[in-house]
């Protein structure tokens, strides 16, 4: 039978071992509250392991876009994980959830031991630092819908946080501050126009970037994992409300945290600019205002928390190695976002 599974196009000895090297990796994800391990038709996460007394559970799904081709053209797996990690337990970290478990998707055009390890050793790398488990997923060998050497990542997260701190941004109101943590690059939206710019650009990816980064390693860098940082923070501030800036950029993220009656006002001169950005923007030929509505522009996460406790959250931020500005107010006005300081 699998002779002939083999000759449609799937071979299950090298989806075998591919399970087998990826063991190890999964293992160190590992909390107290899974049961089993891998192989079974379903994953279990014992709830009554928390010590919570109304645990609100909050899922999120996201994939890693086009910046898998990126990786895919450059035959470097091991990060591009930690990017589909870091999509979803970014997301319910806005409520103020602790993420839990981790499940991921491959699909490819062929089973490839050494790559799937790779890519699930950069998933599980995201996990342990999160303290995620990564408790299962699912590898799929379908040639006839993807092309030689093609690969798709997804990812599904699920975190739990008590019912009486479930952060859903109803607290905001005028007076309090936004806080802006640093994003380690370009994390994991826009790389359609990424790829079409280094593609008209000619550029050599081995180049570098002022901060003697290629142009490849920086545009392969995995998005930043904001979870322990805010968690500390939220140990010891009251956070009104969080965004996870992605997709949309400041413009579509930041008012979605926001109640009506309410304005967020940024001032983009109060943090800096990273390098790749301003390629981005001079390479396409495009309006400041077109960048802080597709990509985060320095700044991946946002708190807003009140003034008084503005000093208190950048000193928990910095401590754990978080560049975060004070980067904005909340004002009376409609729900939405306005900038300042920027010049097209």
């Amino acid at each position: 039978m699998s002779k002939a599974y083999q000759k449609a196009g799937v071979d299950i000895n090298a989806g075998y071992e591919a399970v087998e090297r990826m063991s190890s990796h999964v293992e160190r994800t590992m909390r107290k509250e899974v049961l089993g391990g891998l192989g079974g038709f379903g994953a279990t996460f014992d709830l009554s392991q928390l010590e919570m007394k109304a645990p609100l559970l909050v899922s999120g799904t996201d994939g890693v876009g086009t910046k898998l081709k990126l990786a895919i053209d450059h035959n470097k797996h091991d990060t591009i994980g930690i990017d589909a990690v870091a999509m979803c337990v970014n997301d319910i970290l806005t409520t103020g959830a602790e993420p839990l478990y981790f499940l991921d998707y491959i699909a490819t055009n062929k089973v490839v031991p050494e790559v799937i390890e790779q890519i699930v050793k950069g998933v599980s790398d995201g996990c342990e630092e999160t303290n995620t488990a990564l408790i299962g997923g699912e590898t799929a060998e379908m040639g006839e819908m993807y092309h030689e050497g093609e690969y798709d990542l997804a990812g599904f997260a699920v975190g739990a946080v008590e019912k009486d701190d479930y952060i859903d941004g109803s607290s905001v109101k005028p007076g309090q501050v936004i806080i802006g943590l640093e994003s380690s690059g370009v994390h994991s939206n826009g790389y359609s126009l990424v790829r079409r710019l280094i593609k008209q650009s000619n550029i050599n990816l081995d180049d570098q970037f002022d901060d003697n980064r290629s142009y490849l390693e920086a545009f392969l860098e995995p998005t930043r994992l904001y979870v322990k940082p805010v968690l500390a923070v939220k140990e010891q501030i009251k956070i009104h409300a969080m965004t996870h800036i992605t997709g949309g950029g400041f413009y579509e993220n930041i008012p979605r945290a926001l109640p009506e009656g309410v304005t967020a006002k940024v001032d983009v001169t109060q943090f800096p600019t990273p390098e790749i950005f301003n390629w981005i923007q001079s390479e396409g030929e495009i309006s400041t205002d077109e960048m802080y509505n597709v990509f985060n522009m320095g700044i991946g996460f946002t708190l807003i928390v009140d003034e008084d406790k503005a000093t208190e959250t950048l000193e928990i931020l910095n401590k754990h190695q978080v560049n975060a500005y004070q980067i904005g107010e909340i004002v009376e006005g409609e729900k939405s976002i306005e900038l300042t300081g920027v010049e097209n």
